[in-house]
């Protein structure tokens, strides 16, 4: 038993819109908010201003958890349709999350100010101390 996904245009999703039946796109799916506006942690008013609209970058800039994600399911009516899809940009790794390429300077992180500091200490002492 397959189930047909609904597309919809980008033209369909602004048509159909309205305060009264918010809609949005969130990575090239469509949702009807609807049912949520009163329970949304940001006030209906965050969704209401994205009504029609591709919110797909305000909802990844916010960082929801995957809580929030597996709840979105039970409002996704369908999906835009190929030609009105953008395409996701692949995601970057943290500058900060270390890879295994990373693994040389991980040594030099503490090695070079350690080195640094010990040419400090025998400057100091062999220039100032008496």
């Amino acid at each position: 038993m397959t189930t047909e996904v609904q597309q919809f245009t980008f033209e369909e999703v602004k048509q159909k819109s309205s305060s009264s039946k918010p809609l949005l796109v969130i990575n090239n799916a469509v949702y009807d908010v609807t049912s949520f506006l009163n329970e949304h942690p940001g006030g209906e008013e965050v969704l209401l201003e994205q009504a029609g609209k591709d919110a797909t970058e305000q909802f990844e800039d916010v960082g929801h958890s995957s809580d929030a994600r597996e709840m979105m399911t039970k409002y996704k009516i369908g999906e835009l349709a190929e030609s009105d899809r953008k395409k996701e940009a692949p995601k970057e790794k943290p500058k900060w999350e270390v890879t295994d390429n990373d693994t040389s300077s991980s040594w030099t992180a503490w090695v070079i100010p350690a080195a640094l500091a010990i040419a400090a200490t025998v400057i100091y002492r062999f220039f100032f101390a008496k």
